[in-house]
């Protein structure tokens, strides 16, 4: 497996990066890959069947020059920031592999991240776990039993290849994600109905440490560094750049 890591210049090139990186291996030109990018600025983004005005504080966006973008996944809606690390994975959909249907890759990917990141902390508590759908938790024994969220994660079919990607939250300004967003329409059952000052928390661990984690789990030793960029700068500019996908629900 090949591993990219970019900088790409705006929030939506960095989104259409994700899209144009799994048409290109549907296309027959590439093969599976782990890509990581760091948000260098604060925005809001969507997941495909995300209602805007039900999940994110427009008001509050608005009034601080915060954008809102839609990305390709389905999945609930975050806030990027700088602080956060997020990861893309292209992988081979194959008929009876572990990636045969979205529950089987589901399982498959997050048990490997779930792994991963049990490694990176490196001692048995807290201890990370897979909740709801494709969450990863922290739970911590004392002085009382809590289950944070650090990573939310979803997931994009194509025939041959798959898009799986997630973003976590490892130094992160908590509190905007209650200023900018609305309590979630949809909630696992393991939340409780917590506000999202009270549901979620930083991984803190160095950022070099947490890729090089996913990096050994996924075995991508080889470094790629040619990205589509034409193809990125084509789809930011038709879809990722524009309110009739940002706000089309």
């Amino acid at each position: 497996m090949k591993q990219l890591e970019h900088a790409l210049p705006s929030p939506a090139e960095c989104l259409a990066a994700d899209e144009a990186l799994l048409d290109r291996c549907e296309a027959g030109h590439g093969d599976e890959l782990l890509a990581f990018w760091e948000p260098r600025e604060t925005f809001v983004v969507v997941g495909y069947a995300n209602k805007i005005s039900t999940e994110v504080n427009l008001a509050a966006c608005r009034e601080r020059n915060i954008p809102v973008f839609r990305r390709c996944s389905g999945g609930g809606t975050v806030v990027q920031m700088p602080g956060g690390l997020n990861y893309s994975l292209i992988l081979r959909i194959t008929e009876t592999g572990p990636t045969r249907n979205i529950s089987a890759a589901n399982e498959f990917i997050m048990d490997k991240n779930r792994a991963a990141m049990q490694a990176a902390i490196g001692q048995p508590e807290p201890v990370v776990s897979v909740r709801g759908h494709t969450d990863l938790t922290l739970t911590t024994t004392a002085p009382a039993p809590v289950t944070l969220k650090f990573a939310g994660n979803a997931q994009r079919r194509r025939k041959h290849f798959l898009l799986f990607h997630g973003t976590l939250l490892i130094d992160c300004k908590l509190q905007l994600i209650s200023e900018l967003l609305q309590m979630p329409s949809l909630q696992p059952d393991y939340r409780h109905s917590r506000a999202h000052e009270d549901f979620v928390t930083n991984l803190n661990l160095p950022v070099a440490k947490v890729k090089a984690a996913l990096t050994q789990a996924w075995g991508a030793n080889e470094v790629w560094t040619q990205p589509p960029l034409d193809e990125i700068t084509r789809l930011a500019e038709s879809k990722y750049l524009t309110d009739d996908w940002n706000y089309k629900f």
